[in-house]
């Protein structure tokens, strides 16, 4: 049995609890926990928002930590390498999907790093806001050395969330790239973006987020709460990640990009009405993306390893987590709270 945070029940606060991690099999890697990023999905599955929440339920798929023992067919892994975990631990393995290394995609669905049920045992299982987790090598991510450990756990969510899109749509440098909202997505999207060359705008509803939008790398900023951005900027972009989740309009943000341009929804939204003429008129795309695959977030790390690329945090105790919930959906962080672990053995 090894300490966590729970939530008992939908709405209910996170409070201690205890877990049994089970015993590391021949393909096991057991990690201790360090470090866990605090995402807004956080938020809707301990609120029961989506409608299939599983409780006692341990969040936290954003995993930074040291190996502390293997099974004996592990062969990638020794004890004391940096890891992590992200959003998933398993899934089908035999689907055109987990086939391709998109194993986000799964045919029978991923298996979640919490709320969902180990495919072998049926156990539920829990994630990282605790100090240990037990994962299948396949599914564990090497952390390349000159990440800070802390900013690295973000990159296992809102980083490869950015970075699945941005590759698999092509961006290269002098593409021209929107970045729609600057929270922790937005924030990682921008400096993915800048990284690989594009010439990157944010369009933001808060006029106080230019200054940031401007110091992590964006050529440009501009204000759509008014409606003049969509003027000023029209039929400019190759690709817009829209990371908002409040509902707003699409048929006004596809009137950014230029012909044959993509918007690619990250945030989940509300339901809008779309009209065809903007799509038809230019040849235009509407796509979803969501996390990536092993490999590709792999490929994600060592990028930012290679170009300097880390989270913004604000690094909290575990006791700390009810009220940066509350902060979250205020807009009151910059940009990504992460559990320091080591609070759950106080």
């Amino acid at each position: 049995m090894i300490p966590a945070y729970a939530a008992q029940a939908a709405g209910s606060p996170l409070a201690p609890f205890a877990i049994e991690r089970r015993q590391p099999g021949p393909r096991d890697v057991q990690i201790d926990i360090l470090y866990c990023g605090v995402c807004h999905t956080d938020i809707h599955l301990v609120r029961d928002e989506w409608g299939a929440s599983l409780f006692p339920m341990v969040p936290g798929h954003e995993i930074i930590g040291r190996v502390s023992a293997t099974g004996a067919a592990v062969d990638r892994y020794a004890v004391g390498d940096a890891v992590g975990v992200g959003c998933f631990v398993d899934s089908c393995r035999a689907c055109p999907q987990c086939r391709a290394g998109q194993q986000q995609y799964c045919d029978e669905g991923m298996t979640a790093t919490y709320n969902s049920h180990e495919r072998s045992s049926g156990a539920p299982t829990y994630g990282g806001y605790s100090t240990r987790i037990v994962v299948d090598q396949d599914y564990v991510l090497r952390i390349p050395e000159g990440i800070p450990l802390d900013r690295a756990a973000p990159l296992l969510c809102a980083g490869v969330t950015t970075w699945s899109p941005l590759r698999h749509f092509g961006v290269v440098a002098g593409h021209r790239v929107a970045v729609m909202g600057l929270g922790g997505l937005g924030h990682m999207a921008v400096k993915l973006a800048v990284a690989m060359g594009a010439e990157v705008t944010v369009l933001s509803t808060s006029e106080s987020k230019r200054a940031d939008a401007l110091a992590l790398g964006a050529q440009d900023f501009a204000t759509t709460g008014d409606g003049r951005a969509f003027k000023s900027h029209a039929r400019q972009f190759d690709l817009i990640l829209d990371t908002v989740s409040a509902p707003h309009d699409y048929n006004a943000c596809l009137g950014l990009l230029k012909v044959d341009g993509t918007l690619v929804l990250l945030g989940i939204p509300e339901p809008s009405p779309l009209s065809a003429f903007p799509l038809v008129s230019k040849r235009r795309r509407i796509a979803g993306s969501m996390i990536g695959g092993i490999a590709e977030t792999q490929q994600m790390l060592d990028f930012c390893a290679v170009h300097g690329i880390a989270a913004d945090i604000e690094l909290i105790a575990v006791e700390q987590v009810n009220e940066a919930y509350e902060r979250m959906l205020r807009g009151d962080v910059r940009y990504r709270f992460v559990i320091d672990t080591a609070s759950l053995a106080r």
